[in-house]
Order: structure tokens, then C-alpha cells, then sequence
């Protein structure tokens, strides 16, 4: 793994990538802002990285910008880090030019950003979204929903009611030919000791997803 500066809209964005040869997807996490670490050493954006690159992908995590060594300033909007989320995924195309999907992890604020950019970007085929703040940001923007999810969800998170979870995962998962999945853990929005859970339930949707899309691309050229 390296450590990477990407020239963003506001300065350089920092951050770490792994490259896979002869890798057929790429993947990108968004880490938090309201957990006890919000950067890209948040201990779920480290088992999403993981499960990405473990499954072959040349994965990245970057900060955004104002966080660590990224530079600028947070925007409470969050659309300044948006722009940084477009940025990144820009700079990952140009390191894997012969790939054409693209992965979304995200935790909390992270996951609003990635799935602000899946609806932007045709190239993202499947995203994790853990800790999603339906509390803080709306999310009706991510219906109709262009691609598979696996949304994680800790119980324990009093902010967020367990009911407007599973009423956005029934929104999204009846919509056609993309797979809505929805896990709760038993934990804080903090997972702690909670990582090897995290990584089994985004390893077994990721292979799921891969031999779906793979049977779906075979039937399309027989």
C-alpha cells in the first residue's frame, strides 16, 4: 500500500492506494465525521480497504480535504467533499485505465458522498454503506438506485431510528435488477472489536455481486 497525493480542488488530497494487477474493478472509501477517528485510520474504512483489495482490487481511501495531510477546508454541506470524492475517482480511472467498475465504500458522512457519486457515475456497479446518517442528510436522491448495495447498519446508533434504515433498504430493494442487502450489528456507530464482522458480511456480498454482474455480462455476448 502507498501513500498517494492527488491534486484536488482545494490542494492536494491525501490518501493510500493498493494496485492489483490484472484487476477487473476498482474500489474507493469515504471515511466518517462523526466517529472517535474520522480519517482514513478509522478502523471500518481499514476492513472495507481490506475486502476490496483482498478481493483483487486496486482499492483507494483518501481523506477529504482539511483532514490530516489533505488541504482546504471542510464544508459542512458536504458538497466541497463531494468534489474531492469526483477527484479521486478521476485519479483511480487514470491508474486503471482497462477497468470499467468501480466500488463504493463509505461510513456515516462518507457513505452520503458515495452515493451522492453513484448517482453520478455510471461506472460504480456496486457500493457498502455503513453507518448511513438518514438523520443528517436525505437520502431520496438514491431512488431509483443504479446499483447493488450492501447497506451495514449498528444497532446501537440512537440517532438513527432502525425503522428509517429499514425503510430505505425496502425502498431500494424493490427496485429491479440490482440487490438491496441489509445487516445490523450490535455495536455504536464505532464498531469497535467489530471489524472481522464487517469484513465476512462485505466479503460474501462482493463475491455475490461479481458472479452476478459475470453471469450478466456472459449472457449479454452469447
Amino acid at each position: 500500500m502507498a501513500e498517494v497525493l492527488i491534486n484536488g480542488p482545494q490542494g492536494k488530497l491525501h490518501g493510500s492506494y493498493k494496485h492489483s494487477e490484472n484487476s477487473e474493478n476498482m474500489a474507493l472509501v469515504f471515511h466518517s465525521r462523526n466517529c472517535i477517528e474520522n480519517s482514513i485510520d478509522n478502523n471500518i474504512v481499514g476492513s472495507l480497504f481490506e475486502s476490496f483489495s483482498s478481493n483483487n482490487f486496486s482499492t483507494l481511501k483518501i481523506n477529504f480535504r482539511g483532514i490530516q495531510k489533505s488541504e482546504g477546508e471542510t464544508e459542512e454541506d458536504g458538497l466541497g467533499e463531494l468534489s474531492d470524492a469526483a477527484t479521486a475517482l478521476d485519479w483511480l480511472q487514470e491508474q486503471n485505465q482497462d477497468i470499467n467498475k468501480c466500488w463504493i465504500g463509505g461510513i456515516d458522512f462518507g457513505a452520503w458522498v458515495g452515493s451522492q457519486l453513484l448517482m453520478r457515475r455510471p461506472e460504480i456497479v456496486g457500493f457498502i454503506n455503513v453507518a448511513t446518517p438518514i438523520k443528517e442528510f436525505d437520502f431520496s436522491f438514491l431512488s431509483p438506485c443504479p446499483a447493488s448495495g450492501l447497506i451495514i447498519h449498528p444497532s446501537k446508533q440512537i440517532e438513527v431510528d432502525n425503522k428509517d434504515i429499514d425503510a430505505l433498504v425496502k425502498k431500494l430493494a424493490s427496485q429491479k435488477k440490482i440487490k438491496i442487502i441489509c445487516k445490523k450489528i450490535n455495536s455504536d456507530i464505532n464498531f469497535k472489536n467489530k471489524e472481522n464482522e464487517i469484513k465476512k458480511y462485505s466479503l460474501k456480498f462482493i463475491s455475490e455481486i461479481i458472479t452476478n454482474l459475470n453471469k450478466s455480462e456472459n449472457l449479454s455476448t452469447s
